[in-house]
């Protein structure tokens, strides 16, 4: 007898293949047989008539590095049918870390990864066995954080690195591979990563290259040097042999969308030179992040503590308002977009919750203030502890992303306050806007994007298709029904139409509810 039998579902591989219509029975977490079983029985039999049934869908850009570990904060993510999750994104992560490191850390990413109190872990053998002992709901898969390795090595100077610095970095990178990393990951906007030049960025890769791991990025720039900024991590690709994915790939600030295009081109022309690269997207024209990431690249020097006693400094804000309008050789959204375009979505204090959905234009008009000395006035009432949701582009590029062979769908969804609706809503509303109601991709196409080219970017080898033999990691939902429930001004509104999501061979989620404790695994490479 089976454990689970799904009857009579049109079932997407995973592939892009067009769907077939197959039962598929599962025994001790893997699929054991896929076929008709008009004969045989199982502990658990579904009924799939009607709908799709696809592999589990792989997040590849997440921050529930921390937050994985609670599941009554953490479900939504099952909830609309992801079962892997890529942590350790944007070069800035949980460990590797040293006692004198991690509160530095815990400081900075309070207000990205949440917190779960004292940090038990240094290395990164150590934090995956502390998930491995936690009640994960889904799976997940570490990369290697550039930002973590390079204040193990120097600190958080607001300087390039020594050749020898960037030997041992690549070191530490090669150490993360062997503990189980799947690659390394920049957020080259995010200090300290925003210090390093490309010589450092191709060092390290060099270490993940050696274990055939892969090298995530959040660019440099994604607005006003967009191009340049692609042709630089094209070019540490194309010396060290790393494979590349690009981090919620667009181009912000309607002033150069123009610039979208010709970025899609340089992949294509990159990928017919023999380089392996990808870039994962979200749905929506807004991005999300820390709010200190507002704040020019020299405000950051030395960690958290010199960013706010700058932010006190008379002088330095007169400096730093003058960046902001001025300056465009750092990723600067008040140049691209303006302050209208940015939203505080959440902060860490009860004092200024009421300002979380909120612009900076209409919080500074409540306060009647400059909207910089808003901006820097609660960047310091909050400690660094606030994030905002920036309002940056068109739905064209959108569409242009998804009709790229390239193209996979990461959420980027970060917890707390009030959140950007991708948290809840990515997966669902793919399916829904851009499959079933602007038919821009067949629903085949946006699973392939969801599941298999996920798989092939971490190469997961029992993972991202439903064949015999893999784990039974599988989403069964209704193409007529399902739909994206969230909002910006309500955000956190469960997904509809999916009837059931099974982790690891065990139903984890039937019609809208979570009915498993968990039984997720921590992947390794």
């Amino acid at each position: 007898m089976y454990d689970i039998i799904i009857r009579n579902g049109k079932i997407f591989d995973g592939t892009g293949n067009p769907w077939t219509k197959l039962d598929i029975a599962i025994k001790d977490g893997r699929i054991v047989n896929m076929g008709k079983f008009e004969n045989e029985s199982a502990t658990t039999e579904i009924e799939a008539e009607g709908l799709a049934v696809s592999p589990g869908f792989i997040d590849t850009h997440v921050h529930s590095d921390l937050l994985c570990t609670k599941p009554d904060v953490h479900k939504i993510k099952v909830l609309q049918g992801v079962t892997t999750e890529l942590l350790g994104q944007d070069g800035i992560s949980v460990a590797p870390v040293s006692e004198k490191t991690k509160p530095l850390w815990q400081k900075q990413l309070e207000g990205l990864n949440g917190t779960i109190g004292d940090w038990e872990w240094n290395t990164i053998e150590e934090y995956l066995t502390f998930l491995e002992n936690s009640q994960l709901l889904g799976n997940v898969a570490y990369l290697v954080p550039h930002g973590a390795v390079r204040t193990l090595t120097m600190g958080f100077e607001g300087r390039e690195s020594t050749k020898d610095e960037m030997i041992r970095m690549r070191e530490l990178v090669e150490e993360g591979m062997r503990q189980g990393a799947y690659g390394v990951s920049t957020g080259l906007i995010y200090p300290p990563n925003s210090y390093s030049n490309k010589e450092e960025l191709i060092e390290i890769c060099k270490g993940a290259a050696k274990y055939d791991g892969c090298f995530v990025v959040h660019i440099r720039n994604e607005s006003t040097t967009l191009l340049d900024s692609l042709e630089e991590v094209i070019d540490v690709a194309r010396q060290t042999g790393v494979r590349l994915h690009i981090s919620h790939f667009k181009s912000v600030g309607l002033k150069n969308s123009y610039k979208y295009e010709i970025a899609l081109q340089k992949m294509d022309l990159a990928r017919s030179e023999g380089i392996e690269v990808t870039f994962d997207q979200y749905p929506y024209t807004a991005a999300s992040t820390v709010f200190h990431s507002i704040l020019p690249p020299w405000v950051h020097a030395g960690g958290t503590e010199e960013m706010l006693t700058r932010l006190k400094d008379p002088e330095s804000r007169e400096k730093i308002k003058s960046d902001f309008l001025n300056k465009t050789d750092y990723e600067n959204p008040i140049y691209s977009c303006g302050w209208e375009n940015i939203i505080i979505s959440a902060t860490g204090t009860e004092k200024n919750k009421s300002y979380e959905g909120k612009t900076i234009v209409e919080i500074s008009n409540i306060l009647n203030k400059d909207p910089a000395d808003t901006a820097m006035d609660l960047l310091l009432e909050e400690e660094g502890n606030a994030t905002m949701v920036l309002h940056w582009g068109r739905e064209l590029d959108i569409v242009k992303a998804m009709k790229s062979p390239w193209y996979i769908v990461g959420s980027d969804g970060i917890f707390g306050g009030k959140p950007h609706p991708r948290l809840y809503g990515s997966f669902p509303r793919v399916l829904r806007r851009y499959v079933r109601e602007l038919e821009i991709i067949s629903l085949s196409e946006a699973i392939h994007s969801m599941t298999g080219k996920a798989a092939q970017l971490l190469r997961l080898k029992d993972r991202g298709l439903l064949h015999k033999g893999y784990y039974a990691d599988i989403v069964i939902f209704d193409p007529e029904k399902i739909e994206d429930k969230a909002t910006f001004e309500d955000p956190l509104q469960e997904p509809i139409g999916i009837n059931y999501v099974i982790v690891n061979g065990q139903l984890t989620v039937k019609n809208g509810a979570v009915v498993s404790k968990g039984i997720g695994k921590v992947l390794k490479y």
